[in-house]
């Protein structure tokens, strides 16, 4: 009975597919994924390979370094959710605010940044990113577009404390935005196309 029991277990029970720590000798599609991350920052200095090495785990070190993370170089669940927050937020840059300076795309990552601290928004970045009609991007579609290099760093130096947005957590085209309610927010500055509101 305890074999018949055990082996139901094992054959049908869903079993976790990605590791709760990738570390040097890891290989697969999640280094992949966290490579392309690393690469996009400025961390990593060669093409994703699928294999965690020594380069992979110096790039993973600066990057928990500047992300106020454990600087262990291993990546374990919240260096991979840190990892995850920072591609999310490049694909809303990217989407938002590729035709921007790039002031105006660290005051996009920033507004995100803001709105986590802010107690009327979510408290995390998925949560803000598809907030409902939070975001453009998200709404039509851009935020799926892939993100270049300059969005990532434009999170990066959010994250790093950079603020172009002077706190905001709004911001909006007045060419083109469509709701009369962003007009009722208070003008905190403008950055290019956009005006930064609260």
């Amino acid at each position: 009975m305890i074999f018949f029991i055990f082996t139901f277990a094992v054959l049908f029970l869903p079993a976790d597919t990605k590791a709760s720590v990738l570390q040097e000798g890891s290989s697969g599609e999640q280094v992949t994924e966290l490579q392309e991350t690393l690469f996009h920052l400025g961390y990593l200095p060669v093409s994703p390979t699928g294999y965690y090495g020594a380069l992979t785990e110096e790039a993973v070190r600066s990057f928990q370094a500047d992300f106020s993370l454990q600087t262990d170089g291993a990546a374990g669940p919240i260096t991979l959710q840190k990892a995850d927050n920072v591609s999310v937020m490049a694909r809303v840059v990217y989407g938002e605010a590729r035709g921007e300076s790039y002031e105006g795309q660290v005051a996009v990552a920033a507004v995100i940044l803001n709105r986590i601290k802010d107690p009327g928004f979510p408290s995390d970045v998925r949560g803000v990113v598809f907030q409902r009609n939070a975001f453009t991007a998200v709404h039509d579609g851009q935020y799926y577009l892939t993100p270049n290099q300059t969005a990532y760093k434009a999170v990066r130096d959010a994250h790093l404390g950079s603020d172009p947005s002077q706190g905001s957590t709004y911001y909006y085209n007045p060419d083109i935005a469509t709701s009369q309610w962003i007009f009722s927010r208070s003008t905190v500055t403008r950055i290019g196309k956009h005006l930064f509101a609260e």
